[in-house]
């Protein structure tokens, strides 16, 4: 059983999977979005949010400790300047995982790990429920309008929605260029 275990250890020696992290954390704070395996992203994503957050605090202290999860000066800078930025009203949850398909080599599922974009800010985004509400009666009377259409209507619609079909011609079938094989019978 894992009870209590920390992180993924990714198959690799512990010197060996901080350096991939660490380069997989500056290609996502450089570019704001990266490819890797899903494993990867899982345990990326840990520590991605974690830079924000300490971008957030924008003291000389979280400086150095992003300095030393980064080890590159233009990106530690890039994080405090306009990537931390973004996410000042947001409580965590910085990064977003899309899954992608499959690696064609080892078959490995990837995804794209990203920061997420800057959001913009909704009016009257705390009268989200009344407008729901709303919407719902407004669907409610809609489906009673609808109900008590008259069926000579209906039927009127259908009929020239069925004359409009039958102008239209269907494009003919496409013949595959390659020949198939004589059967035996077409041979004899």
């Amino acid at each position: 059983m894992r009870h209590a275990m920390d992180h993924r250890k990714l198959r690799r020696n512990p010197s060996h999977r901080k350096a991939m992290l660490r380069n997989l954390m500056n290609s996502l704070v450089r570019s704001e979005r990266i490819e890797t395996t899903v494993a990867r992203a899982k345990e990326l994503r840990r520590l991605a949010d974690r830079l924000i957050t300490l971008g957030k605090k924008e003291s000389m202290h979280a400086r150095r400790i992003v300095f030393s999860m980064l080890c590159d000066k233009k990106n530690t800078e890039k994080l405090f300047s306009g990537l931390a930025g973004r996410f000042t009203e947001r409580a965590g949850g910085y990064t977003r995982i899309v899954r992608t398909g499959y690696r064609v080599g080892d078959g490995a599922e990837m995804a794209i790990l990203e920061y997420l974009p800057l959001e913009e800010k909704k009016a009257g985004a705390k009268k989200g429920k009344k407008k729901k509400a709303a919407a719902g009666k407004g669907k409610a009377a809609a489906a009673k309008g609808k109900a008590g259409k008259p069926s000579a209507e209906k039927k009127e619609s259908a009929a020239k929605k069925k004359g409009a079909e039958e102008g239209k011609k269907t494009p003919a079938r496409k013949t595959s260029k390659t020949k198939k094989a004589p059967s035996k019978k077409e041979t004899e």
